[in-house]
């Protein structure tokens, strides 16, 4: 029986990020072209995407280019010649959003469905793949059973974030960026008005909460559930993060790798997706590289509170408590783990975020470069460790390596050095020379190995050497050096050139779409995407929000956070614990910025609508 391949898919924000996360042990990355990709400011030139491409799969790793942004129709042609530019350049499938794409005159490129197209339904997923769509980016806020069941139903292969910074809309359904000022998250220009504080307002205009980050949620880590989460279906596993560094690129994807590997060690039915062995200089530790506090969301149904109110910033590590605050320096809890340069955040007396620098670092005293006033007791947090963060961020310290197999031999008019690799390619190397006994007339054999094991900076590790010499002949150092890099090299190119592509030709179906009428959550922005939805027998298409907007009155963002069970006044969940309902429509207000909250507890979901929006309030009538 084959193995089923089990890959981690890590982000890239440019050509530099990118081979980082293939050295950290990435066996896929995903990363933006020069437009249409949902992150507007993490675009790359043609020229870098095709220099990762041949990077990655060196090592088996696959690139995915993201182009998962809603079209208009002045962009279509623009659109497709560039996804020819990318086929040509070896880029192995397209994230995309947008079903225009489905009409295109494509070449056979393996086409995945972005998270931004929504994926929570059985039945849709089910038409994505009959419509040709290879792989699925599943919605964050699904669980093991609805996971499994997809699976069951849909038979396509499912891709699921595992960690990273959640967003709290479902994605591809947030138009607060739009409302707010024309900037859409569906373009690849999202504003993130869910980081900024509100004040919450209930029926009667009394302020519940003041000046907290109500829509800001914690950052996602499920990797406690891969197990569990292969066994649901789960192929591939996402990072979130274009727009991060480099340090908490390869700190997650080194984290990862070494999870999925004990799993993987040993299993009769998965296997890592691409070549290689990683070795790093450091201990990855999520909370060590940026984050705001974890959840593992509802892929365990609805229990803990997710929400990361506070501050939409960096938390870090927790280090200790503040013991008390000597003349100019504090005493730390675990204070010996810091060091100078660290930043250090804590939540002042006003409840909000607050940080210092750690200007200097000794003997368990902290002095800090500003001196602020902290209560004894509070909960301190690093979200800057200096010395972690530098030496993650040196070149050397993740490297991957391809196992090989040398072997020196004898011809009859010199010597010849055969590489093969662990994915069995083989490089033979020919050396012309005059075969001479050494002086001693004793083996250097040794020494031959000494230097056929330098492999240096490439890419490929010498696990075992063997010297067949009929004789103990002489090999001039240089001449066994010129070999080395000479096998290596062609093995290089014989890898790439073995790479297999996996290729898909669309076929235009028609089979039905399992709704005859979309509304605006749809993101339907050309006429293209249009003629693919009417094909499939939709009869009414709403125009995507983008188009349509009507000021005041819409319905900006649909969510499965709930305020309402962050404030235990859930009445179906919390209904023991509930104590004296909410008098609503409760209000987030900031600035200017108003918004009503409507809570719909049989989906289990909360709508986000503008100030001047009408809808009637749901009674609690659950028992």
């Amino acid at each position: 029986m084959k193995k089923k391949k089990i890959e981690i898919l890590a982000p890239a924000r440019d050509l530099i990020g990118g081979m980082a996360a293939i050295n950290s042990g990435a066996d896929a990355v995903y990363i933006g072209a020069p437009q249409f990709g949902a992150r507007s400011n993490a675009n790359n030139s043609i020229e870098d995407v095709a220099a990762l491409v041949k990077y990655a799969h060196l090592f088996n790793a696959q690139v995915f280019v993201v182009m998962n942004t809603i079209l208009y129709d002045n962009e279509l042609e623009t659109c497709r010649s560039m996804i020819w530019e990318l086929y040509d350049i070896g880029v192995d499938a397209l994230i995309i959003q947008d079903m225009a794409i489905m009409e295109m005159d494509l070449p056979p490129i393996v086409l995945h469905a972005s998270t931004q197209a929504n994926n929570r339904d059985a039945d849709k997923i089910k038409f994505l793949k009959d419509a040709g769509i290879k792989r699925v980016v599943l919605a964050r806020e699904l669980n093991l059973h609805q996971i499994k069941t997809i699976y069951d139903e849909a038979d396509v292969e499912l891709e699921f974030f595992v960690t990273g910074a959640l967003c709290v809309s479902f994605s591809g359904n947030c138009y607060m960026s739009v409302a707010n000022g024309e900037r859409s998250a569906n373009r690849g220009s999202c504003a993130q008005n869910c980081r900024l504080p509100y004040n919450l307002i209930d029926g009667n205009g009394e302020t519940l909460i003041k000046n907290s980050h109500l829509l800001s949620i914690k950052d996602l880590d499920v990797s406690d559930q891969i197990p569990n989460l292969i066994e649901a279906g789960i192929v591939s596993f996402k990072i979130e993060g274009r727009l991060k560094d480099v340090a908490y690129v390869k700190n997650n994807v080194s984290y990862l790798r070494q999870k999925l590997d004990s799993y993987l060690e040993g299993s009769d039915k998965y296997t890592k997706a691409s070549s290689g062995k990683c070795t790093y200089t450091f201990d990855s530790t999520l909370n060590r590289t940026f984050n705001r506090g974890y959840t593992d969301y509802f892929v365990n149904e609805r229990h803990a509170s997710i929400g990361s109110w506070e501050s939409p910033k960096s938390k870090g590590q927790y280090i200790g408590k503040l013991i008390r605050t000597v003349g100019n320096a504090y005493e730390i809890e675990n204070g010996e783990l810091l060091n100078n340069g660290d930043g250090l955040c804590f939540i002042n007396e006003n409840n909000e975020a607050d940080g210092i620098y750690v200007n200097k670092a000794e003997n368990g005293k902290v002095y800090p470069n500003v001196l602020k006033e902290i209560k004894d007791g509070t909960f301190i947090y690093r979200n800057n460790d200096t010395a972690f963060i530098k030496i993650v961020e040196r070149e050397d310290s993740a490297i991957r390596k391809i196992g090989t197999t040398l072997l020196l031999t004898e011809n009859e008019n010199g010597f010849e050095l055969i590489a093969t690799d662990e994915d069995g390619n083989v490089s033979t190397v020919k050396l012309e020379h005059s075969k001479e006994q050494t002086k001693t007339g004793e083996s250097i054999e040794e020494n031959i190995k000494v230097q056929l094991a330098k492999t240096g900076f490439t890419p490929y590790s010498a696990d075992e050497i063997n010297v067949m010499f009929s004789q103990n002949w002489f090999l001039p150092i240089s001449k066994i050096n010129e070999m080395r890099r000479n096998v290596f090299d062609q093995l290089s190119e014989i890898r790439l050139a073995n790479y297999v592509r996996e290729e898909h030709q669309l076929v235009k179906t028609s089979h039905p779409y399992p709704e005859t009428k979309l509304d605006f959550m749809y993101n339907v922005s050309n006429k293209t995407a249009r003629k693919f939805y009417e094909r499939h027998g939709v009869t009414e298409i709403e125009k995507a929000f983008e188009l349509q907007w009507d000021p005041g009155k819409s319905r900006v963002m649909t969510t499965k956070y709930c305020i309402k069970y962050e404030l235990k006044k859930c009445p179906i969940h919390q209904k023991d614990i509930v104590g004296v309902k909410v008098k609503e429509p409760l209000v987030l207000k900031q600035g200017e910025l108003e918004y009503k909250l409507k809570f719909n507890c049989k989906p289990c979901e909360m709508e986000i609508w503008e100030k001047d929006a009408e809808f009637e309030i749901e009674e609690d009538h659950f028992h």
